[in-house]
């Protein structure tokens, strides 16, 4: 089985062509959508009518649960300006898929960890910034969760680790977003130091399961142009540069 893992689209419809082009190209059995999917400052409605024909497997992030609240003026920008755009029958949608998701009896798609949308799998978040988490933290967090192995995104890096018991965890990073700012729990940065569109190819073999990690080019200055036209100067720089 070849998994194609996308994860963190926020909208970016041309990232999200790109990215679909380069699965057919490189051959999938399947493509699986990890979640925050059209919250942004670009494409949201363009791009929930780009992938709802597909039927995908896909999962909720937090910013699908987020923009499904009912007080907008409490979201986010992201959020607000994705629920804005978004018809009905495209919320009805958002509103139906599940937070988590088996493919076949070995396989588990979350966003954040097994147990939440908003925690960092891979990734620590100190005092000090953001690092790679270590093996003791990664095990916590995976719990029981008996898949051998874990698809998650939210952190839009790309990352993989292994556990003693076989278990692999696989961050795709993000087809839409190469660089964020959060200050929770403590103020860090996330980037991937280029614009380019990033996901997955998961393949079992004899052996296990091995990771490819790809990066595909699109026309990120006119995405960033779009964004800049939409007031979001922090996602103008981002995806142009992927720093933040």
């Amino acid at each position: 089985m070849k998994i194609a893992a996308l994860s963190d689209i926020h909208g970016n419809l041309a990232a999200l062509d790109a990215v679909l082009d380069d699965v057919r190209q490189q051959g999938a059995d399947v493509i699986v959508n990890l979640g925050d999917i059209l919250s942004g400052a670009l494409y949201p409605s363009e791009t929930a009518d780009r992938l709802i024909p597909l039927a995908l497997p896909t999962i909720r992030g937090n910013h699908e649960r987020q923009l499904l609240a009912e007080d907008t003026a409490r979201m986010g920008l992201s959020d607000r300006f994705a629920h804005r755009a978004l018809r009905a029958d495209q919320l009805a949608w958002i509103r139906a898929l599940p937070t988590t998701l088996r493919l076949d009896h070995d396989v588990l798609l979350v966003h954040g960890t097994p147990e939440s949308d908003l925690d960092y799998f891979l990734e620590t978040v100190t005092a000090n910034g953001c690092r790679p988490a270590t093996q003791d933290e990664v095990e916590s967090r995976a719990g029981a969760a008996d898949a051998s192995l874990i698809l998650c995104g939210h952190t839009h890096l790309q990352r993989s680790m292994q556990l003693p018991d076989g278990r692999l965890i696989v961050n795709p990073g993000s087809v839409g977003l190469q660089a964020y700012a959060d200050d929770r729990p403590f103020p860090h940065r996330m980037e991937m130091r280029s614009p380019h569109a990033r996901y997955a190819n998961v393949t079992r073999t004899a052996s296990g399961w091995n990771v490819e990690f790809r990066s595909v080019e699109y026309e990120w200055n006119k995405a960033a142009d779009v964004a800049a036209l939409n007031g979001r100067s922090d996602w103008d720089i981002a995806l142009r540069s992927g720093y933040c």
